[in-house]
């Protein structure tokens, strides 16, 4: 695709200069101008300047995705511009420079993106893993207490919603790779203080931080997709990175079913740290930064150093000192979450579905060890329903999604709502399911058509999740990172709080009135995609954020 400058009066959008402040504002999003502004050299004739127009289409910067805010990093040399005036800016030597991830082969690509969704995939299965074992830890601990048998399991998600507020703001300042490291080990460390714990309390607290700790998989990881992959590929690579919180809570469970009957609860933990143990060794191999700000930063450190030139910096470096840097990271979710109706009702959606999943995992043993009188080796097995729907819809969404982006961009008719298309099913089957689930097992039918129920749900909340990722990440484009970080913290603080609630609601209502209830909600939030089908571009336009 070639840029096609706007005429220079009057702008119909930020200038390439405004948009590169804001990509360095940013920090930990990936989505930004970055082949701008190297340090000039006679024999590479021509680069993109802050001066370069972009093209915004003919709907304005909001439709201003990755190919027109960022394309320079794969058609820069398309576009002819005069050279920059400042001889201290430091960027990359050109637009085929292979320090940019943009120009990585196709097989490092895959290989980073294969190794931070196998990060992301192990964290969340730790939250479910030892979900079968629960009983035992109670019996063991000599406690009766079924909030805090549920706690014990959702704790580690309230460390999901803070983990994130800290790990983002320290990517800026770091990059993503020392945080990668870090979270993975301090994640290995306390998920082996997980095995050991001498109380419940204490197993309590070591959950939260190892949730808190392991987070930066979760925080960083669409980040990172997106410094290395084209808006046409990012629906595969979102699919791939997404198994990790959707598939990870519905497998481990399965696992844990076996662990716990054959080896007893502690070895949960110890399979989660030798998990993580391997793949940081092989994270510290295989992985490299991806972070453009990051690399500049390095690479204008050496040029100090070998220069002697104390003024060189680099072209993304934001100006901000290390504790503003920090606390405008912290504050900026907020404000989107806040001001922004895109992102709040989006993420109290994804958040109510995703609280759903980790609402259900509350009931499955409980239900299919006494209801239906499954063996406890045997009662993980009781999830895979929702791992099947979840692979479903998964992979459904990324074939069809790729196919209807791909038509559209050679139409010239794509915007970010079309990623919302395939999110209305979705809304639907998920209430459908929790209807079904909820009076099957109310009914005392064949263990089957519980089960079933759960494959519905499970394609209904991945066909709701994927899209209103893929939806945030395409719209926000340079504050992309702040408005998944906003997703993250609601989704997990909802996930889990409200499945605390589960034991006492389906005591009052059984599990037929539990399941319409909840059912009721989803069905109250099923006009969101709906709306913001129709309504999106014209909410983006009137609802700026002043960031």
């Amino acid at each position: 695709m070639t840029l096609i400058p706007r005429p220079r009066s009057p702008p119909a959008g930020p200038d390439r200069a405004a948009l590169v402040d804001l990509a360095a504002a940013e920090g930990h999003d990936a989505d930004i101008p970055s082949n701008i502004g190297r340090v000039p050299d006679e024999k590479t004739p021509h680069s993109l300047t802050p001066d370069t127009p972009v093209s915004t289409g003919p709907h304005g910067l909001d439709k201003d995705l990755e190919k027109e805010a960022g394309s320079a990093q794969s058609s820069a040399s398309s576009v002819a511009e005069p050279e920059p005036t400042d001889p201290n800016i430091v960027d990359w030597d050109g637009p085929d420079d292979p320090a940019n991830p943009q120009n990585w082969s196709t097989l490092r690509k895959t290989g980073a993106i294969l190794i931070i969704s196998g990060f992301t995939f192990l964290i969340p299965l730790g939250s479910s893993i030892f979900a079968p074992g629960v009983p035992l830890v109670m019996e063991e601990f000599h406690s009766h207490n079924t909030l805090l048998a549920g706690f014990v399991v959702s704790v580690y998600v309230l460390g999901f919603a803070f983990g994130p507020l800290v790990i983002a703001p320290l990517s800026e300042m770091h990059g993503r790779l020392p945080l990668y490291h870090a979270s993975n080990a301090l994640f290995t460390i306390f998920t082996i203080a997980c095995a050991l714990a001498p109380s419940l309390n204490s197993l309590i607290a070591f959950r939260f931080i190892a949730g808190a700790v392991g987070a930066a998989p979760l925080a960083l990881g669409g980040g990172t997709i997106a410094d290395v992959t084209t808006r046409e590929q990012r629906a595969t690579a979102m699919s791939v990175w997404m198994l990790g919180p959707t598939v990870g809570p519905v497998l481990g469970p399965i696992a844990g079913g076996f662990i716990s009957a054959g080896l007893g609860w502690r070895w949960n933990f110890w399979v989660v740290a030798i998990a993580a143990g391997a793949f940081g060794v092989g994270g510290l191999v295989l992985m490299r930064e991806t972070y453009a700000p990051a690399i500049l930063a390095k690479k204008a450190a050496r040029l100090r150093k070998e220069t002697g030139n104390s003024a060189l910096r680099s072209k993304l470096d934001s100006g901000l000192a290390p504790r503003d840097l920090f606390l405008f990271s912290i504050v900026r979710p907020t404000k989107m979450l806040f001001l922004s109706p895109i992102v709040f009702f989006l993420s109290a959606y994804v958040a109510l579905v995703y609280s759903y999943l980790y609402l259900m995992f509350t009931t499955f043993t409980d239900i299919f060890l006494t209801q239906y009188h499954f063996a406890p080796r045997l009662v993980g097995l009781s999830f895979v329903g929702i791992g099947i729907g979840a692979f479903v819809g998964q992979f459904g969404y990324s074939w069809l999604a790729n196919r209807d982006v791909r038509k559209h961009i050679a139409a010239g008719t794509f915007t970010p709502e079309r990623r919302l298309v395939f999110m209305c099913p979705g809304a639907f089957l998920v209430p459908i399911g929790l209807f079904w689930y909820g009076w099957a097992v109310q009914a005392r039918v064949h263990w089957i058509c519980p089960i079933m129920a759960t494959v519905v749900f499970g394609v209904g909340l991945l066909l709701i999740f994927m899209p209103a990722n893929t939806y945030l990440v395409d719209v926000y484009t340079v504050h992309a990172a702040s408005a998944m970080a906003a997703n993250t913290v609601l989704r997990s603080i909802a996930a889990a709080i409200l499945p605390l609630a589960g034991p006492s609601m389906f005591k009052a209502l059984g599990y037929g009135g539990g399941g319409s209830l909840l059912g009721g909600f989803a069905v109250v939030m099923l006009p969101v995609p709906f709306i913001f089908l129709k309504y999106g571009e014209r909410l983006r336009t009137r609802f700026v954020v002043k960031l």
